[in-house]
């Protein structure tokens, strides 16, 4: 073997050296970048074979250090991971976020809340019971309007909330579809530098967080390509696949008034859904992530009560008011006002639209005139007191039966909403701790650790130092031989 080899295999030990220092300078650097994995130069020993050529000069040396390539060190199965608990998360903190908001603005229990003000109203016609006066009419409409107000303001959180979610719907949706453009250009960039032999780590990281913001939104889950590229699938369905994208559409009404079917009876909703914006009318399964708590919530109310959350809140809304108006109406027109005491009355208490009882609900008297206190030709304040009664659960209707009282009504819904609200924050609270932990998993693999980078960067750095000393020593091998050989003995 030439003693000129031993310079290549100084060289290709040098070469070596230099990429696993510039692959140092680049982890560091990149140490507090968000999204970046580490990366390690590889490489691998070179046949002597290589060299050898046609002559064969018996046992020798390899030919020096091949830099294959600067490897990635993520970990597929833990970016899986994260991926699917971040799908998780997404769709019990939405829910849990629009649960909550709708539970807040019942103030359950307290003062500003819908049970305190409907004792104040039950014990207004219990004082009217006692003295049918001018004070206590007022004191009664008074009562009564607030009610009434409060229970219109709740019914508007309800459809607030509704109209705030189906907004994030559009934007979502928007933001997965601008997600997903970017993945497929970055599955064009990253096949043709992978083909020409470059390194397309830096590329690989920016599509991994895209692939997981698309996840956290939609569920969508990733395969990877031997060329380098991924498909991102939604629902089973290809969303992305090469440089091919497909878009995504939220159809459906804009707010929860105009859900409802007109002329339907019982009154159907048209859905919220998602399609395909290349395929209209076909609905997309999503699998988890934030549009899917998102749609599920604007579901609409079906006859189990299991329909979506923000629409069975509503109907509850609407269920209350109209049970409440109705049991009061019944007692209420058979009762005598203090201008003709001896007819019954025959007047309404309260007024709405059935269709839709808690935005419309509002009180028809404005006056004593229309308050039916009293019972036809009987005593003045009867008649108040079997409404009052209905707050304490006593009322029976006209054949002795117990009627339900509007309070019990009440108590379940809020009883039933905060028992969901509950379990959305406890399930919303274990997902993002288990996308936590995954997300820690994930970081522990592939960030980087400056205490293992310095040890890398000296480990490089006497690599380095330790072939150009071999360089060295060839060197001055090959000066003795060339300029020294023949003046032994001169």
């Amino acid at each position: 073997m030439s003693t000129f080899g031993g310079l290549n295999t100084a060289y290709t030990g040098l070469v070596a050296a230099r990429a696993g220092l510039d692959v140092v300078g680049q982890n560091m650097a990149n140490i507090n970048t968000e999204g970046y994995t580490r990366q390690r130069v590889t490489t691998s020993a070179t046949n002597a074979a290589a060299r050898a050529g046609l002559v064969a000069w018996g046992a020798a040396p390899g030919a020096g250090v091949s830099v294959d390539g600067i490897s990635r060190l993520g970990s597929a199965t833990l970016d899986a991971t994260v991926r699917a608990t971040a799908a998780t998360a997404g769709y019990t903190a939405v829910r849990a976020n629009a649960l909550g908001s709708v539970e807040n603005s019942l103030n359950e229990p307290g003062k500003a809340g819908l049970s305190t003000q409907l004792q104040e109203f039950w014990a207004a016609w219990q004082e009217l019971s006692i003295g049918a006066d001018d004070s206590a009419a007022k004191l009664l409409l008074g009562e009564a309007g607030q009610l009434t107000t409060q229970i219109r303001a709740g019914y508007r959180a309800v459809t607030d909330e509704w109209s705030a979610v189906r907004t994030s719907a559009d934007a979502l949706v928007t933001e997965v579809n601008g997600a997903a453009t970017q993945v497929a250009t970055l599955n064009g960039i990253i096949r043709q530098t992978l083909a020409s032999g470059g390194s397309a780590n830096e590329l690989i990281d920016k599509r991994d967080a895209l692939t997981t913001t698309i996840a956290a939104i939609t569920g969508a889950s990733v395969r990877a390509q031997a060329n380098g590229t991924v498909d991102v699938l939604v629902g089973g369905n290809t969303l992305v696949s090469g440089t091919d994208v497909q878009k995504l559409t939220v159809t459906g009404p804009a707010s929860l008034a105009t859900a409802a079917v007109p002329g339907s009876n019982p009154v159907t909703y048209t859905p919220v859904q998602l399609e395909w914006a290349h395929h209209p009318g076909v609905p997309v399964a999503v699998d988890g992530g934030e549009l899917a708590g998102a749609l599920s919530l604007l579901g609409p109310a079906d006859a189990a009560g299991t329909g979506g959350a923000l629409a069975e809140a509503a109907a509850s809304y609407n269920d209350f008011a109209a049970r409440l108006a109705d049991s009061v109406n019944v007692i209420h027109r058979a009762g005598a006002t203090a201008a003709n005491p001896g007819v019954e009355a025959k007047l309404d208490f309260f007024s709405f639209d059935r269709t839709n009882a808690a935005s419309s609900i509002s009180v028809l008297a404005t006056d004593a005139d229309g308050i039916a206190g009293g019972a036809p030709g009987g005593a003045t304040g009867s008649n108040a007191d079997k409404i009052a009664q209905l707050g304490a659960g006593r009322a029976v209707d006209a054949a002795g039966n117990p009627v339900t009282s509007p309070n019990v009504i009440w108590t379940a819904f809020v009883t039933k909403l905060g028992v969901a609200t509950g379990i959305e924050l406890g399930q919303a609270s274990a997902s993002n701790a288990s996308a936590a932990a995954a997300v820690t998993l994930q970081l522990s693999n592939s960030s980087v650790d400056i205490d293992e980078e310095n040890v890398n960067l000296l480990t490089f750095q006497h690599a380095y130092q330790g072939a150009a000393r071999v360089m060295t020593a060839v060197d001055e091998m090959l000066d003795t031989l060339i300029n020294h050989t023949g003046l032994v003995g001169r």
